[in-house]
């Protein structure tokens, strides 16, 4: 096992969690058609508020954080070559997060929570050393470093939040967290890699939900900083069901590329768990759009599964020839796609920007598949971190559009009137967001699927 590299980070600024690209912003003319027109009013509704930005931001480092871990606790007990970059990358997380907390609390809280943040990695190291040498004692203690860890990181949220998050809470969510990441460390270890993967998939949830209590308890502690906005209305829901569920698409898209790779025993359940992502979103499209509009996104969606499919059986039989067809109709693809979503939004993410966002996202999968492939791994991992921010952008985008497309669906919520009571879960009944974010799901979750069928190029 090589464990004594943990130190290493591949920088990621925490810029690259705030939504830029053209997606965020393409849909802008349509305030006639029943959208928002700035004001007021448009503040409160809208999917871009300053406590929607801080919300997305914790969304996105911190389910990410979740899927690094898991990850970085896999390639150590396989002993795998890219052990030191997948570390690397967590720990490159661990300082996005920092700087997150820094631009609320200052550099003294930020450095403070930051120890404590770090400290439960280097425990989480420990268990899987301790595993993979069959050292139960090791175990044991890794663990009970892991419960001192929760007391100290809940009281460090009840200080910081003045409260608002109180630690008997915290506390309680943290048990959660850490029983997750270990659970399905522990599967993956035993080979039960559906169990693995089903259990990744709550922790990357969990820490979404985390987020929205968070972003809560802060736009609350500092009103005049986010000015008065609220965190938890139902449009910034839609953004932030649409940033989680994009961000594990790209993830679970890379485990199952890297599987593919390496003719892994867990490329079944990786498959599976990027799948299981993909029918969350797609169980519903016909029902928002009606029947013949499912039918169609479906015919262009299953098309581009092959095309991924392609490109990965060729570069393992090292078949140039084959990649550069796939790649091709990856192209055509992309086109059909985004001409789908520009009519499914009556032109509020127009086609040429999407074909913008989703070539970026296409482009991105690849390197890190084709890094990854050639060992240059820190390469692969910079890739990955950018596949996974970058898919904030379209959730930025279409949930905008989407808000404009159907105004009557997502009203302002006042404030809440107090704080959740479940520590690191949200409390707001998400079953009053319609489905409608789930066309501009499935329009680019697809892209991420597209590995999960069928990858083992030595098949």
């Amino acid at each position: 096992m090589k464990m004594n590299k943990l130190l290493v980070a591949l920088p990621l600024t925490l810029s690259l969690l705030v939504p830029t690209a053209a997606l965020a912003d393409s849909h802008g003319g349509h305030s006639e058609k029943g959208g928002h027109s700035g004001n007021e009013s448009s503040m409160e509704t809208g999917t871009a508020t300053p406590a929607a930005e801080l919300r997305i931001a914790l969304d996105t480092v911190l389910t990410e954080h979740a899927f690094l871990a898991v990850e970085a606790m896999r390639k150590g007990v396989d002993g795998a070559e890219d052990f030191d970059q997948a570390s690397g990358a967590l720990l490159a997380n661990a300082d996005d997060l920092k700087a997150a907390v820094a631009s609320v609390y200052g550099e003294e809280g930020a450095a403070q929570f930051d120890e404590i943040w770090k400290s439960h990695i280097g425990y989480f190291v420990d268990y899987v050393t301790a595993t993979a040498e069959d050292d139960q004692a090791g175990k044991d203690k890794a663990l009970a470093d892991l419960d001192e860890y929760k007391k100290t990181q809940a009281q460090f949220f009840d200080t910081a939040t003045e409260g608002r998050l109180p630690a008997a809470a915290v506390e309680e969510g943290l048990d959660m967290h850490v029983d997750q990441l270990v659970e399905a460390f522990d599967a993956y270890a035993a080979g039960d890699f559906e169990t693995a993967y089903s259990l990744e998939r709550e922790s990357m949830h969990h820490m979404s939900m985390f987020a929205e209590t968070l972003s809560i308890a802060i736009t609350d502690q500092f009103a005049d900083k986010f000015e008065n906005t609220n965190p938890d209305t139902p449009a910034v829901d839609l953004r932030a069901q649409l940033n989680y569920t994009f961000t594990e698409h790209a993830g679970l898209a890379v485990v199952a590329m890297q599987d593919g790779a390496d003719g892994a025993e867990s490329f079944d359940a990786a498959s599976a768990a990027l799948l299981a992502n993909a029918d969350d979103l797609s169980a519903a499209v016909a029902s928002v759009y009606g029947e013949e509009a499912g039918a169609q996104f479906e015919e262009v969606w299953k098309s581009h599964i092959g095309y991924f499919v392609d490109y990965v059986v060729a570069t393992g039989e090292k078949d140039a020839e084959g990649q550069e067809k796939a790649k091709a109709d990856l192209d055509k693809y992309i086109v059909e796609q985004a001409a789908l979503l520009d009519a499914a939004t009556e032109g509020r993410v127009p086609a040429a920007a999407l074909e913008e966002g989703l070539t970026g996202h296409v482009d991105q999968l690849l390197k890190a598949f084709d890094s990854y492939v050639a060992g240059d791994y820190e390469t692969a991992y910079g890739s990955i971190r950018e596949a996974y921010a970058h898919m904030s952008m379209p959730a930025a985008g279409l949930s905008e559009a989407i808000v404009d497309q159907f105004p009557e669906e997502f009203s302002a919520a006042e404030m809440p009137s107090e704080m959740p009571k479940t520590g690191m879960g949200g409390t707001a009944d998400s079953s009053s967001v319609p489905f409608m974010w789930i066309l501009g799901g499935l329009m680019l979750a697809g892209l991420s699927t597209t590995i999960a069928l069928r990858t083992r190029k030595q098949s």
